[in-house]
């Protein structure tokens, strides 16, 4: 972690090596992948498609074609296996979210 000029301590963001990555928010990088996924959302009778374009342990960006849709919280499932998330951000087409216990 780096000092700011006002005495609190900022968060910085490293790589594998330790090494901090410029443009970045999140404390650990994301690897790049391209997966078909599924969103479940109102007790199941909601489902969209989705493609995950990148992911951590800890979140993901989704990829669709109009994401306004996309609800704040859902299950997100990838090769059969579902987790709940919560979306973290989000712009026209991207939504980025969060995996929550």
């Amino acid at each position: 972690m780096g000092q700011n000029g006002g005495g609190r301590l900022a968060m910085m963001e490293t790589t594998d090596s330790g090494a901090a990555f410029a443009g970045e928010r999140r404390i650990e990088r994301r690897r790049r992948v391209l997966r078909g996924a599924t969103l479940r959302f109102n007790g199941g009778f909601g489902v969209v498609g989705a493609l995950v374009r990148n992911e951590s342990e800890h979140g993901a960006q989704l990829s669709f074609g109009d994401a306004t849709g996309v609800p704040q919280g859902f299950e997100l499932v990838v090769n059969g296996a579902a987790r709940a998330a919560l979306v973290r951000w989000r712009s026209a087409r991207l939504v980025g979210v969060q995996f929550v216990a």
